[in-house]
């Protein structure tokens, strides 16, 4: 390689990792894996150790990660976050522990292990006790003050718990933001429901979650931590790393407890084979294993270089790619009606199970991988779950490649396909769309829709297979002599299914509307869109100003709403809907008096005696007034039932009125 070469490769990895570290830890983005960037940095790293004179105090491996996002105020670590040097084997493993035993001039190092989360790494600063600061790692040095938003973590403490311990004058606690693998398929599967994309993946939530600018998504988002390092300590002391996790859950910090006491670096290679094994059925996404020198005084001996510290190491976990061909782009169509490209692969194994198909979430990723059918590509399972098409190898192109084209019209209706401007998804509007009419006809009679017990999946799939039913309105149609007829339905079933279809006539207007599944559309905002129209007919004909001005209704949804109401299929399907006797119960709140509960806002925590927590809700919705599921400085009252969590402690921060229950039910009773 000539100089004028080297020169050129490494600032050109230099701009790609910067690029890289911009989008992970700013943009919580990232185009490629993490196999893929530790491939980059390995190079980089390795050009540079043969030529050191060619470091530069702006390389990449001289820093940690990125700047802070100017959206944020900034915090300087008073001690750096270091970021850690990777291994990606046990010779490299074996690597670090010769040369930490080397430099120490002992035979054996007591280590500990620990899961490596895959997360957010954050600074919490308590003094005295109390919660103080909040910040991000940014780029080691200085992050993000995210305190607003850390505070909405339940489990992140704002006092410290003190049994009988000293309280630190001052405690910099290092730990790693995450949310648990059920929570997210949990809330995917609700987005999924409301007409929106789901999330990519675990990692990019919660950091997206944590910059949020408004704390309230934050607080609807399932963030936990676990902490594992500490920066400046003042009053308290600990000799050790395994004493540190001892002492963090004592004070009402979470430690992850799945960590060993490890007698040499083949204790440190057992932890990581049994972490492999494990990996898939932990809660949480790890990918490697952090060793880390038990003693203290040892680490100071240590020290570190600019980038990382010279007495810990992360074991990363085998990349679990795999090389296929892009056979074909199908295009499946959901419940929402959304068209999402789904890739053909030739079959192939990826940490032991066979892949044939992988979602390509829509266009815009096409184009941004560049894939093409025919190509070969790059699996992996995302998650160690979702199959995913990471990327394409154009290097291996001949020429029959072919790009792919999303259809403009919808595959199973024919109905022309929409896309909203700013919006990745294009979407069939057609109700009725026989590829959506199962899943379509489940939601519109879910609970928070018409909540038409007794109509499950495997009578929905009877009624759509025998073509009884192609749309939502054929429910109504439905008699006693054709539901006996149905598969494990006697009489008796099918006269109280005729009892709840008949009551399901006349439901709030806001269920019917969430039940129609227009995009974008959850529960609580058709509640907000019932309130302001008093009508289906009134709300179709609303101008997208009038529904901008609806609260939680932005530009895209009203959009969406327009694109609606304006498809001749669901014009039709509302005009059967009222044939078949749909007389929804308007929801405006009118003819309020004056001084009752309009636009004050509540938040609801612990348990109520008299009222479930719906029913409260529902009685302040009645009156005008507004519910939220978290506390900021708009919250006019918190009322706390038996055993309230952290709302309460929030909203005596803010100085919020807190009401308990039979302070509440006197306000409602004033007001009425």
């Amino acid at each position: 390689m000539t100089e004028h070469s080297l020169h050129q490769e490494i600032e050109k990895l230099r701009n790609e990792i910067e690029r890289h570290n911009h989008l992970y830890y700013v943009e919580a983005n990232p185009e490629i894996s993490d196999a893929e960037y530790d491939a980059l940095f390995a190079r980089l790293r390795d050009l540079e150790a043969a030529h050191p004179d060619l470091i530069t105090p702006e390389s990449p491996t001289q820093r940690v990660g990125a700047v802070p996002s100017q959206a944020f105020g900034s915090i300087e670590h008073s001690i750096p976050m270091l970021s850690l040097a990777n291994a990606f084997d046990e010779e490299e493993l074996l690597d670090f522990d010769r040369r930490v035993r080397s430099s120490l001039g002992v035979e054996e190092i007591l280590y500990v292990a620990e899961p490596k989360l895959d997360g957010l790494s954050v600074e919490l600063v308590y003094e005295n006790g109390r919660l103080v600061s909040g910040s991000t790692r940014g780029d080691g040095r200085v992050g993000e003050d995210i305190l607003a938003n850390l505070k909405t973590i339940g489990s992140i403490p704002l006092r410290l718990r003190m049994h009988g311990e000293a309280v630190p004058q001052r405690l910099e606690v290092r730990g790693e933001v995450y949310i648990e693998r059920a929570a997210f398929r949990a809330l995917n599967h609700l987005r999924a429901q409301q007409g929106l994309d789901p999330f990519a993946n675990p990692r990019n939530l919660a950091a997206g979650s944590l910059r949020q600018i408004d704390p309230r998504v934050t607080a609807e988002r399932p963030l936990s931590i676990f902490c594992y390092d500490v920066g400046k300590v003042e009053g308290v002391e600990m000799a050790s790393q395994h004493a540190l996790l001892e002492l963090l859950p004592r004070l009402g910090l979470r430690a992850n407890p799945l960590y060993r006491i490890c007698h040499g670096i083949t204790s440190v290679l057992v932890f990581y084979h049994e972490m492999i094994a494990r990996r898939n059925s932990l809660a949480y996404e790890v990918d490697g294993v952090v060793a880390k020198v038990d003693d203290f005084a040892l680490r100071q001996r240590l020290g570190s270089i600019r980038r990382s510290p010279r007495w810990a190491i992360a074991g990363k976990f085998p990349a679990e790619h795999a090389i296929t061909t892009l056979l074909d782009i199908d295009v499946s169509i959901g419940r929402t009606g959304v068209l999402t490209p789904v890739a053909v692969l030739e079959p192939v194994r990826v940490h032991g199970v066979e892949i044939s198909n992988a979602t390509l979430h829509n266009e815009d990723e096409i184009l941004r991988k560049d894939l093409r059918i025919g190509d070969r590509v790059v699996i992996q399972r995302a998650g160690d779950v979702i199959p995913q098409v990471v990327r394409s190898l154009p290097e291996l192109r001949n020429g029959t490649e072919r790009r792919f084209m999303m259809p403009t019209t919808c595959p199973a209706c024919s109905s022309t396909v929409y896309r909203a401007e700013g919006d990745a998804a294009h979407r069939c509007l057609n109700a009725s769309c026989p590829a959506r009419l199962s899943q379509s006809i489940l939601h519109f009679v879910s609970k928070g829709a018409l909540d038409i017990e007794g109509i499950g999946s495997k009578l929905v799939d009877q009624l759509v297979h025998r073509g009884l039913v192609r749309s939502p309105a054929d429910l109504f149609r439905l008699d006693r002599e054709t539901l006996i007829a149905l598969e494990r339905m006697g009489p008796t079933s099918a006269d109280n299914l005729l009892q709840r279809l008949e009551r399901a006539k006349s439901s709030p207007l806001s269920r019917l509307l969430f039940g129609l599944g227009i995009p974008g559309i959850g529960a609580h905002s058709a509640e907000n869109l019932a309130r302001r129209f008093p009508s289906i007919d009134a709300l179709a004909a609303a101008s997208e100003a009038e529904l901008i001005a609806v609260d939680e209704i932005g530009p895209l949804t009203a959009h969406s709403i327009l694109a609606f109401f304006r498809n001749p299929a669901n014009a039709a399907l509302l005009v059967d809907l009222e044939t078949v006797g749909i007389s929804p119960i308007a929801e405006m709140t009118v003819a309020i008096e004056e001084g009752a509960l309009v636009g004050r806002r509540f938040v609801f925590t612990g348990t109520l005696a008299t009222l479930t927590r719906q029913d409260a809700s529902q009685l302040v919705k009645s009156m005008g007034g507004l519910v939220s599921s978290s506390v900021t400085q708009s919250t006019d009252f918190a009322v706390c039932g038996e055993k309230p969590g952290s709302k309460a402690e929030r909203a005596r921060e803010l100085g919020i009125e807190i009401l308990n229950e039979a302070q509440f039910l006197k306000l409602v009773q004033d007001h009425a």
